[in-house]
């Protein structure tokens, strides 16, 4: 089975040659190595080994989300505006609101060796600054899509993977005006208020996967941000308010065109798989182990792997600390445990990639392990 076919046929259920073997946003996420920008920590010669591996040896998995553009862009503008300057090197970006008589700003900073985006001040903290920023109209979240872009990664991909389609629910949208701390005050002490403010931002989600999902049927799709609502952040039963009330309907939508929707949860999932499976995903991931999670593979694959599809469960600080004789020992374990009995599925995946810019020999011995344990796994 080529790559396509084979990502496929676990989606469906069907049987496979053996289980995919994907590097997550390795292969996912649209890299250059040869972009000049000094923010590009994949130019680094350490990378071009792991990045080659990752397209000529994985399962490819691209991570794209539809080209989106806001229709009333005068309103838009009336109440967002952005601004980047660079200070030591480093990258900033303000952002300013103006809702309910009020300004709220955003900071957040991007060093040049490591690939993410740290907020420095968040836009909300309390209720009343919630209230305001509920005054927004509509219209200043409205936005159209084009899938011309999905379907041109498609072609490009080939037989090699398949595009999955990235989106937020509207937890996530909400969760991060707020510094964690101040989310969970919220989420907890002001229910009838959070949910006016997932309810805002479900309208244009809903309707742009409605029509993302008509224009680009059958494939695969991840829904980011239920994690958001895991212990120990919430209890579970605000789990079953927060995600299942507002991203079931995505799953639902998603299905209605012939597609898979993969819910994408870190953390402890014991207690919330029972909402999850409620949801009908067709896919869950990382399905990470103790102790970052609370749960095995193999006891997710036994209770639920019957329904879904399982993304995991190898820990990203596995990969690039631990030996390799260890590190093969867990991979055989998660190979072992993902394919135990019956099911629907399974992908061997980390639960996220490297995020500096030099790769050590460590980590990339451990990737080309992933490859050959499950090249080898029939």
């Amino acid at each position: 089975m080529n790559s396509r076919e084979r990502l496929m046929a676990t989606l469906r259920g069907e049987q496979v040659d053996r289980p995919a073997v994907s590097f997550y946003e390795i292969g996912g996420f649209a890299i250059n190595p040869s972009d000049p920008n000094p923010f590009n920590i994949y130019s680094d010669p350490s990378w071009q080994p792991l990045l080659r591996l990752a397209e000529e040896q994985t399962d490819i998995i691209r991570m794209r989300g539809p080209k989106l553009s806001f229709v009333y862009e005068d309103v838009r503008n009336r109440h967002f505006s952005e601004e980047t300057y660079m200070k030591n090197g480093s990258k900033f970006v303000v952002t300013r609101i103006k809702a309910g008589g009020r300004e709220f700003t955003s900071l957040t900073r991007r060093d040049p060796d490591v690939d993410t985006i740290w907020t420095l001040k968040h836009f909300l903290s309390d209720a009343d600054d919630l209230k305001a920023y509920l005054t927004l109209p509509d219209e200043a979240f409205i936005q159209k899509s084009d899938t011309s872009n999905l379907l041109t990664a498609e072609e490009a991909v080939g037989d090699r993977g398949i595009v999955m389609v990235d989106v937020p629910d509207p937890l996530v949208l909400a969760a991060q005006l707020f510094s964690m701390e101040d989310y969970t005050i919220i989420a907890l002490t002001e229910p009838e208020l959070f949910h006016t403010l997932l309810e805002k931002y479900a309208k244009n989600l809903y309707r742009i996967i409605e029509q993302v999902s008509e224009q680009f049927p059958g494939r695969l799709w991840r829904i980011c941000g239920p994690e958001y609502a895991c212990e120990p952040y919430l209890p579970p039963r605000l789990f079953n308010d927060y995600v299942v009330r507002y991203a079931g309907p995505m799953v639902k939508a998603i299905q209605k065109h012939g597609g898979f929707a993969r819910i994408h949860c870190h953390g402890r999932l014991k207690a919330i798989l029972p909402y999850i499976a409620e949801m009908g995903a067709d896919g869950l991931d990382p399905v990470e182990p103790p102790t970052q999670g609370d749960v095995e593979l193999e006891y997710v694959r036994r209770e639920y792997g019957q329904n879904m599809v399982l993304f995991g469960n190898l820990e990203i600080t596995d990969i690039e600390n631990m030996d390799s004789a260890d590190f093969e020992k867990v991979v055989a374990r998660a190979l072992t445990e993902g394919t135990a009995g019956r099911g629907r599925g399974f992908v061997l995946m980390p639960s996220a990639s490297p995020y500096g810019r030099t790769i050590t020999p460590r980590t990339l011995a451990n990737y080309k392990t992933m490859v050959r344990l499950a090249k080898e796994c029939r």
